[in-house]
């Protein structure tokens, strides 16, 4: 943008905070301007209409008044769907997505419960401000909490499962793969501000998992066996319908804009076709899903650059049913709880991490395969060819 305005000799960082800019313009005094961001939102329907400002302003015809103009629009348009809709669709992703993995319908009713009462305390814990850090632990700890509560009270559910299912949302997905893609193009302090802010997110999720199992063992809690896996309970045609529900719910909590939630679904299903297949090849639990990662980043650049929209709108909530919630929830069981167990639970949370990682890694890498293919979409490579 700024070299579409006539300034060079430009430098940007951003952090998990803060936006700064440094102007060195040529025998004349440097200039330095930062904005801080004290608070942020999900929104990708604004994030796509900020893309595309961008985009017209890199092509050329925009003033900088009318870039300001369209900018304030789209900061003050409401959002696509109303809060009732985000807070249930929370709920609905969470009972789609423990179906998905190998819970039933009882276990898909505690997780859309569990999930919803979540979503209910985010928004006080946001009313009174508490920090980021103390939400995510608190949100965690409910979850796990109201799963093992079930399990005492010898409901047949799996609580591993429904644990599984209710992290999902939590997981700083966006943030992993934007610092991974920071950090790729050569953007270091981007991207260790970013990557901060996610293993910090990372580390009070898990920290709300553990002490939630410790306060259940207390409390006579039974001894859970983590080491048993399931798989979907229901036919391979019911077990895409849910991941189908899942995708498009997730695209509602994120405000994604409604002419792209259909091709998320799309790109997601597509993206558990080629997972699957490569589950058949034998690549490997750990690279199976950075496969996955990889088609659907490559997908996800097509789809959304038709559509004027950036690649993580779509990518992101796509990737989502990749993550290892139930590994998680594994790992933290056996540091927590099976004196026995911590190195393999240790193990299973480097495990965890190495596996996230991998699909934050394969979305940015299936991104950078699709560049040749999306050339005449870009703004970024139509001003490069320009200059």
């Amino acid at each position: 943008m700024t070299a579409a305005f006539g300034l060079d000799s430009i430098e940007v960082d951003i952090t998990n905070q803060s936006v700064l800019l440094n102007y060195s313009p040529k025998d004349q005094t440097p200039i330095t301007v930062m904005r801080v961001v004290r608070s942020w939102t999900n929104n990708y329907a604004g994030l796509g209409l900020v893309h595309q400002l961008v985009t017209d302003i890199i092509d050329g015809g925009v003033s900088r008044a009318e870039a300001s103009n369209r900018l304030n629009e789209i900061t003050h348009r409401p959002k696509p769907f109303p809060r009732w809709a985000v807070t249930f669709s929370t709920g609905a992703f969470a009972a789609a997505i423990v179906g998905f993995i190998g819970g039933g319908p009882l276990a898909s009713l505690v997780a859309f419960v569990s999930t919803f009462l979540v979503s209910l305390l985010q928004r006080v814990l946001g009313r009174w401000r508490v920090p980021d850090f103390f939400t995510t632990a608190a949100s965690g700890f409910l979850v796990t909490a109201l799963a093992m509560l079930c399990w005492s009270m010898d409901v047949p559910i799996s609580p591993g499962i429904v644990v599984a299912g209710g992290i999902l949302l939590l997981l700083p997905t966006g943030r992993l793969v934007s610092a991974v893609q920071d950090a790729i193009n050569g953007f270091p302090v981007t991207a260790s501000g970013r990557f901060l802010s996610a293993f910090l997110t990372f580390g009070a999720l898990v920290a709300g998992i553990a002490v939630a199992l410790v306060v259940g063992a207390l409390l006579g809690v039974p001894r859970l066996d983590v080491t048993q896996v399931q798989g979907s309970q229901y036919p391979f045609a019911v077990t895409l319908v849910l991941l189908a529900v899942a995708l498009g719910t997730i695209c509602v909590v994120e405000q994604s804009p409604m002419n792209l939630v259909l091709p998320t679904v799309l790109t997601g299903l597509a993206g558990f076709l080629i997972f699957q297949l490569s589950e058949l090849v034998g690549v490997g639990p750990r690279l199976t899903p950075a496969v996955a990662a990889i088609f659907i980043g490559m997908v996800a650049r097509m789809t959304a650059l038709r559509m004027g929209a950036p690649q993580l709108i779509v990518a992101v909530p796509a990737v989502l049913f990749l993550f290892p919630g139930l590994s998680i929830f594994r790992a933290m069981y056996g540091l927590s709880i099976g004196s026995d167990d911590i190195t393999v639970g240790a193990g299973g949370i480097f495990n965890a991490l190495t596996v996230i990682l991998a699909i934050a890694g394969g979305v940015v890498f299936g991104d950078n395969l699709a560049r040749p293919l999306t050339r005449n979409l870009s703004g970024n490579d139509r001003r490069n060819r320009r200059r």
